[in-house]
């Protein structure tokens, strides 16, 4: 068998095929993660990209090869994230753009889009490293464009990338030294190698096996254990830059104090303020990714261009100590509270669920309190909080209507000075907390918090506990509740129907985000079926899904 013209629709099989071949190994891919910092997640950021590309090419399968190419460059691009994804989406687009107005490639031209992909990824990254994903990759090129000398059978090539692929994954830890160190290949580049696996299954007519062909010395790093040791050999007080700081700015350079846009000056300005940068851009938006040790400056900087969406910041060092086990060092355990460095600023915030207090502190919660609704905190409650952040100014988020009383108390009879934002429901929560600049005045940051508290929609999923009769509605004991900014606006037995038809009526052409928190009620079957329905309905809307492990509310769906 030999093919040697590659037509839109069977291009589309094999991006889908690559895609989830790398969902069903990220978790391993993710063990393997050590560079350029020890935070665990390239198997899962390049998984949630290539799934955003394989989302776009599935709603835009056709016989033309350069508008599926259009499609999975525009997918990758609104959903890259982390450094592996970022480049994984500028592989891609380099790929794309090469074939971008054929309707079918010959074996010359995939080998050649294959090396305008490397050219794309080179020039997005500000100090490429080698040993990487860029190394696969560009090794990879190289082979197929040498074999593409002697064969235009598109199977033949693909078996030589893919072979060139894993020969160089090899050869990484001979390139970057922490690799070596710790007994791995790149994360990045195994994530890529999946990728390729799965293209040259969809080519050959193939099935793959549940798992990557791994390196036989690799096969032990999928258990937890193993994925500890690889991150404890790097010290959490060694990263340097403590932010991973995601966004995309949506250009306004017709609007009066927005600069015209200069992706070169965006980037080198930008560059000064961490490392691991990544920009992409084109007419309407530039994705920005980059380890900082100040993210509010990293924010306040993009918004010169225009508006920023899709904002993401995680703290790595917490990611890498939650990995290995260390949530303070044995010296700072021991030390008094009053003995602790004090912070200039501290937040507070109420969770009704570990996944919920999770995602809290991944984008900078210093203290999260367990409580919601039918189990709100006291006020002793949030003023131990307070004193546990040690910080000289401290925001409480209480996420419900009902703890910022006791929130406000606590600002009365504390001694710290405090500021609470009344924010009602935890998406509110969450946009304040991303409103947050830490180098801000304190009256910017809680003028900017309680605005943001203004810039998203909450609908909530729960059940009645009694028969009863409520906002025009008759509600039985048991039936789901679908709840809008407050007012119950659905009801039906049915969980999953009254998930669909409150977003229905909540979803509009103005909405871009959608988030689904998902309680420990909710099968991921089910999570599954409402995504799917929502792609289906709303097909322009970016769609993030967390389990919050919440008590109470099946969904909670944040939008904006």
């Amino acid at each position: 068998m030999s093919i040697t013209a590659l037509d839109g629709k069977r291009f589309a099989e094999m991006v889908i095929q690559g895609a989830n071949h790398l969902a069903a190994n990220a978790k391993m891919v993710d063990a393997l993660n050590v560079f350029p910092v020890p935070d665990g997640d390239t198997g899962t950021n390049m998984n949630l990209s290539m799934s955003s590309g394989a989302k776009e090419v599935k709603n835009n399968v056709q016989e033309h090869i350069g508008k599926v190419g259009v499609a999975l460059s525009k997918g990758l691009l609104m959903g890259a994230r982390g450094n592996s994804g970022v480049i994984l989406s500028q592989l891609f687009r380099g790929f794309s753009k090469a074939v971008e107005s054929k309707a079918k490639i010959s074996g010359k031209d995939f080998a050649q889009a294959f090396e305008a992909g490397v050219e794309t990824a080179y020039k997005a990254v500000m100090k490429p490293v080698e040993g990487t994903i860029l190394t696969v990759a560009k090794d990879s090129a190289k082979k197929g464009v040498q074999a593409a000398q002697n064969s235009n059978d598109i199977i033949v090539i693909m078996e030589e990338v893919l072979k060139e692929a894993k020969a160089s994954l090899k050869r990484t830890p001979d390139l970057l030294p922490v690799l070596k160190e710790v007994g791995v290949v790149d994360s990045g580049g195994q994530g890529l190698v999946i990728v390729y696996e799965g293209f040259l299954a969809v080519l050959k007519g193939e099935n793959l096996p549940e798992s990557s062909d791994l390196l036989p010395s690799m096969s032990e790093m999928v258990s937890a254990e193993h994925h500890k040791s690889v991150q404890g050999h790097i010290n959490t007080e060694d990263i340097e830059f403590g932010y991973c700081t995601e966004f995309m700015v949506r250009f306004e350079q017709n609007k009066v104090g927005k600069q015209p846009f200069n992706e070169e000056v965006f980037r080198n300005d930008l560059s000064k303020l961490g490392d691991s940068l990544l920009v992409i851009a084109d007419e309407d938006v530039a994705k920005v990714h980059i380890h900082s040790e100040q993210p509010g400056e990293v924010l306040t900087y993009g918004q010169r261009y225009g508006n920023l969406i899709n904002m993401k910041i995680e703290n790595m060092r917490q990611q890498h100590s939650n990995i290995v086990g260390e949530t303070q060092t044995a010296s700072e355990s021991q030390r008094p509270d009053s003995l602790k460095e004090v912070q200039e600023y501290g937040i507070v915030t109420v969770s009704m669920g570990a996944g919920i207090a999770d995602l809290f502190k991944s984008i900078g919660a210093h203290a999260v309190i367990e409580g919601g609704q039918t189990m709100n905190p006291s006020t002793e409650d949030i003023v131990k909080a307070v004193k546990q952040v040690n910080a000289k100014k401290v925001f409480i988020l209480p996420n419900n209507k009902n703890i910022i009383m006791a929130a406000e108390q606590a600002a009365d009879v504390s001694d710290e000075e405090i500021y609470v934002i009344p924010s009602k429901t935890v998406p509110q929560g969450l946009s304040a907390l991303l409103a947050f600049n830490p180098i801000a005045d304190v009256l910017v940051n809680e003028a900017a918090m309680k605005d943001a508290l203004n810039h998203v929609k909450t609908g909530q999923i729960t059940f009645a506990v009694r028969d009863t009769q409520i906002d025009g509605l008759e509600i039985e004991k048991d039936d789901f509740m679908g709840i809008a900014e407050g007012k119950i606006i659905v009801k039906n037995k049915d969980k999953g129907k009254v998930a669909e038809d409150l977003l229905s009526k909540m979803l509009d052409e103005d909405s871009e985000i959608l988030t689904i928190i998902y309680g420990n009620d909710v099968t991921e079957e089910e999570v599954k079926h409402l995504t799917d329905f929502v792609e289906e309905k709303f097909s322009d809307i970016e769609i993030e899904i967390h389990n919050g492990q919440q008590p109470l509310y099946s969904f909670i769906f944040s939008i904006e």
